[in-house]
């Protein structure tokens, strides 16, 4: 008679969760670029007051603007930094599928709420530009 021993499966591998401290420090870091992009983008119309961070854990925006920025920009900033997010191989797609001779949209939509478009940071920013200075 044969004994046959029965391999015990690998068990499995729970993913490394980032420390509370880690992820404060890419979130902050996403809002910083988000601030220095907007400052960046208005150079010599805004000045460095006009736009700021707020501190990790603070209520309401992730970047807030002063009221003569958001005249500029009327727009409200939430930042979400994580290592992997749904769209990003969606978008990859669009900027394949632009060529390089427009401008990549990602439409986005799950259920029961309404589609977003999702361009890239310098893009949207730069139409903001352009549409305060058009008004």
């Amino acid at each position: 008679m044969t004994t046959v021993t029965l391999a015990k499966p690998e068990p499995k591998k729970k993913k490394k969760r980032i420390s509370v401290k880690s992820a404060k420090f890419k979130g902050k870091s996403l809002q910083n670029f988000v601030r220095d992009t907007i400052l960046k983008h208005f150079e010599g119309v805004l000045e460095p007051d006009d736009v700021k961070s707020t501190s990790m854990g603070a209520n309401g925006e992730d970047v807030q603007l002063s009221p003569a920025a958001r005249k500029l920009l009327p727009i409200s900033i939430e930042c979400k930094a994580r290592a992997l997010w749904g769209p990003y191989s969606s978008y990859k797609q669009a900027e394949k599928n632009a060529e390089g001779k427009y401008q990549p949209v990602l439409v986005i939509k799950q259920n029961r709420d309404k589609p977003l478009a999702v361009i890239d940071l310098d893009h949207y920013i730069m139409l903001l530009k352009f549409r305060s200075e058009n008004q």
